[in-house]
Protein backbone atom coordinates (compact mmCIF):
# COMPACT_ATOMS: atom_id res chain seq x y z
CA UNK A 1 0.00 0.00 0.00
CA UNK A 2 1.45 3.33 -1.04
CA UNK A 3 1.65 6.33 1.27
CA UNK A 4 -0.91 8.33 -0.73
CA UNK A 5 -3.31 5.39 -0.54
CA UNK A 6 -2.78 5.24 3.20
CA UNK A 7 -3.58 8.94 3.55
CA UNK A 8 -6.81 8.38 1.61
CA UNK A 9 -7.59 5.43 3.87
CA UNK A 10 -7.25 7.72 6.89
CA UNK A 11 -9.44 10.42 5.34
CA UNK A 12 -12.12 7.90 4.45
CA UNK A 13 -12.28 5.85 7.65
CA UNK A 14 -10.93 7.91 10.57
CA UNK A 15 -14.24 9.48 11.54
CA UNK A 16 -16.23 6.23 11.57
CA UNK A 17 -13.38 4.42 13.34
CA UNK A 18 -13.36 7.13 15.99
CA UNK A 19 -17.12 6.74 16.46
CA UNK A 20 -16.70 2.99 16.88
CA UNK A 21 -13.84 3.36 19.34
CA UNK A 22 -15.67 6.05 21.35
CA UNK A 23 -18.72 3.80 21.51
CA UNK A 24 -16.62 0.79 22.49
CA UNK A 25 -14.41 2.57 25.04
CA UNK A 26 -17.07 4.89 26.42
CA UNK A 27 -14.50 7.65 26.58
CA UNK A 28 -13.59 10.07 23.80
CA UNK A 29 -10.04 10.68 25.04
CA UNK A 30 -9.32 6.95 25.14
CA UNK A 31 -10.92 6.65 21.69
CA UNK A 32 -8.55 9.29 20.32
CA UNK A 33 -5.59 7.33 21.67
CA UNK A 34 -6.95 4.08 20.25
CA UNK A 35 -7.54 5.72 16.86
CA UNK A 36 -3.94 6.90 16.76
CA UNK A 37 -2.73 3.45 17.79
CA UNK A 38 -4.93 1.83 15.12
CA UNK A 39 -3.47 3.93 12.32
CA UNK A 40 0.04 3.53 13.70
CA UNK A 41 -0.33 -0.26 13.57
CA UNK A 42 -1.92 -0.04 10.12
CA UNK A 43 0.93 2.11 8.85
CA UNK A 44 3.50 -0.37 10.12
CA UNK A 45 1.60 -3.31 8.62
CA UNK A 46 0.55 -1.68 5.35
CA UNK A 47 3.00 -3.76 3.32
CA UNK A 48 1.34 -6.96 4.57
CA UNK A 49 -2.20 -5.84 3.64
CA UNK A 50 -3.77 -8.27 1.16
CA UNK A 51 -6.94 -7.18 -0.67
CA UNK A 52 -7.77 -10.82 -1.39
CA UNK A 53 -8.20 -11.54 2.32
CA UNK A 54 -10.29 -8.51 3.35
CA UNK A 55 -11.36 -5.04 2.34
CA UNK A 56 -9.45 -2.04 3.65
CA UNK A 57 -12.36 -1.21 5.94
CA UNK A 58 -12.48 -4.72 7.42
CA UNK A 59 -8.69 -4.72 7.84
CA UNK A 60 -8.77 -1.38 9.70
CA UNK A 61 -11.64 -2.43 11.96
CA UNK A 62 -9.83 -5.66 12.81
CA UNK A 63 -6.82 -3.60 13.88
CA UNK A 64 -9.05 -1.18 15.84
CA UNK A 65 -10.83 -4.07 17.55
CA UNK A 66 -7.48 -5.56 18.57
CA UNK A 67 -6.37 -2.16 19.91
CA UNK A 68 -9.58 -1.87 21.93
CA UNK A 69 -9.19 -5.40 23.29
CA UNK A 70 -5.55 -4.74 24.20
CA UNK A 71 -6.58 -1.53 25.98
CA UNK A 72 -9.32 -3.37 27.90
CA UNK A 73 -6.84 -6.04 29.00
CA UNK A 74 -4.31 -3.41 30.11
CA UNK A 75 -7.03 -1.51 31.95
CA UNK A 76 -8.26 -4.66 33.72
CA UNK A 77 -4.69 -5.44 34.73
CA UNK A 78 -4.26 -1.92 36.12
CA UNK A 79 -7.48 -2.19 38.12
CA UNK A 80 -6.42 -5.55 39.58
CA UNK A 81 -3.04 -4.08 40.52
CA UNK A 82 -4.69 -1.12 42.24
CA UNK A 83 -7.08 -3.41 44.09
CA UNK A 84 -4.15 -5.50 45.33
CA UNK A 85 -2.51 -2.50 46.91
CA UNK A 86 -5.79 -1.21 48.27
CA UNK A 87 -6.10 2.00 46.30
CA UNK A 88 -9.18 3.29 44.55
CA UNK A 89 -8.84 5.15 41.29
CA UNK A 90 -10.47 8.57 41.08
CA UNK A 91 -10.54 10.73 37.97
CA UNK A 92 -11.85 13.86 39.67
CA UNK A 93 -13.95 15.02 36.73
CA UNK A 94 -17.41 16.46 37.20
CA UNK A 95 -20.26 14.98 35.23
CA UNK A 96 -22.96 17.40 36.32
CA UNK A 97 -24.83 19.54 33.84
CA UNK A 98 -26.77 22.75 34.31
CA UNK A 99 -29.92 22.00 32.31
CA UNK A 100 -31.42 25.40 33.03
CA UNK A 101 -28.63 27.28 31.29
CA UNK A 102 -30.04 27.07 27.75
CA UNK A 103 -33.53 25.69 27.15
CA UNK A 104 -32.72 25.26 23.44
CA UNK A 105 -30.21 22.58 24.38
CA UNK A 106 -32.87 20.15 25.62
CA UNK A 107 -32.41 17.99 22.52
CA UNK A 108 -28.73 17.70 23.37
CA UNK A 109 -29.57 16.65 26.91
CA UNK A 110 -32.17 14.16 25.65
CA UNK A 111 -29.48 12.59 23.48
CA UNK A 112 -27.05 12.53 26.42
CA UNK A 113 -29.62 10.91 28.70
CA UNK A 114 -30.48 8.34 26.02
CA UNK A 115 -26.80 7.50 25.55
CA UNK A 116 -26.44 7.29 29.33
CA UNK A 117 -29.40 4.89 29.51
CA UNK A 118 -27.78 2.68 26.89
CA UNK A 119 -24.45 2.81 28.76
CA UNK A 120 -26.20 1.79 32.00
CA UNK A 121 -27.86 -1.13 30.20
CA UNK A 122 -24.68 -2.42 28.51
CA UNK A 123 -23.50 -4.50 31.51
CA UNK A 124 -26.38 -6.94 30.92
CA UNK A 125 -24.63 -8.00 27.71
CA UNK A 126 -21.85 -10.53 27.41
CA UNK A 127 -18.49 -9.35 26.12
CA UNK A 128 -19.24 -10.83 22.69
CA UNK A 129 -22.64 -9.12 22.58
CA UNK A 130 -21.16 -5.73 23.57
CA UNK A 131 -18.50 -6.11 20.92
CA UNK A 132 -21.09 -7.00 18.27
CA UNK A 133 -23.27 -4.02 19.19
CA UNK A 134 -20.25 -1.72 19.13
CA UNK A 135 -19.27 -2.97 15.69
CA UNK A 136 -22.83 -2.79 14.37
CA UNK A 137 -23.84 0.63 15.71
CA UNK A 138 -20.61 2.29 16.80
CA UNK A 139 -18.67 1.32 13.67
CA UNK A 140 -21.73 1.12 11.42
CA UNK A 141 -20.61 -2.22 10.03
CA UNK A 142 -23.14 -4.55 8.46
CA UNK A 143 -23.73 -7.95 10.03
CA UNK A 144 -21.91 -9.71 7.14
CA UNK A 145 -18.94 -7.36 7.64
CA UNK A 146 -18.91 -8.18 11.36
CA UNK A 147 -19.00 -11.91 10.59
CA UNK A 148 -16.05 -11.55 8.23
CA UNK A 149 -14.13 -9.38 10.70
CA UNK A 150 -14.64 -11.74 13.64
CA UNK A 151 -14.36 -14.93 11.60
CA UNK A 152 -17.67 -16.20 12.91
CA UNK A 153 -20.63 -17.60 10.97
CA UNK A 154 -23.14 -15.03 9.75
CA UNK A 155 -26.00 -16.73 11.64
CA UNK A 156 -24.01 -16.54 14.89
CA UNK A 157 -23.45 -12.81 14.50
CA UNK A 158 -27.07 -12.19 13.46
CA UNK A 159 -28.33 -14.04 16.53
CA UNK A 160 -25.89 -12.28 18.82
CA UNK A 161 -26.91 -8.81 17.60
CA UNK A 162 -30.61 -9.72 17.86
CA UNK A 163 -30.24 -11.09 21.41
CA UNK A 164 -28.14 -8.12 22.48
CA UNK A 165 -30.73 -5.63 21.21
CA UNK A 166 -33.51 -7.55 22.95
CA UNK A 167 -31.55 -7.55 26.22
CA UNK A 168 -30.76 -3.84 25.92
CA UNK A 169 -34.40 -2.94 25.31
CA UNK A 170 -35.51 -4.99 28.32
CA UNK A 171 -32.83 -3.48 30.58
CA UNK A 172 -33.65 0.06 29.46
CA UNK A 173 -37.38 -0.55 30.03
CA UNK A 174 -36.69 -1.87 33.54
CA UNK A 175 -34.54 1.19 34.23
CA UNK A 176 -37.28 3.52 32.96
CA UNK A 177 -39.87 1.71 35.11
CA UNK A 178 -37.67 2.07 38.20
CA UNK A 179 -37.09 5.77 37.54
CA UNK A 180 -40.81 6.35 36.96
CA UNK A 181 -41.67 4.52 40.21
CA UNK A 182 -39.10 6.59 42.11
CA UNK A 183 -40.49 9.82 40.65
CA UNK A 184 -44.01 8.90 41.75
CA UNK A 185 -42.93 7.94 45.27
Amino acid sequence: MRESTFEQLYATHAQSLFAFLAYRAGNRVVAEDLLAETFERALRARQRFDRRRASEKTWLYAIALNCARDHARRRASEVRALERVGHEERDGTSREFDMTADPRSSAIFDAIFERDAVARALPVLSTEERESIALRFGADLSVPEIAKLTGEPLTTVEGRVYRALRKLRAAMKRSDDVQRDQAVA
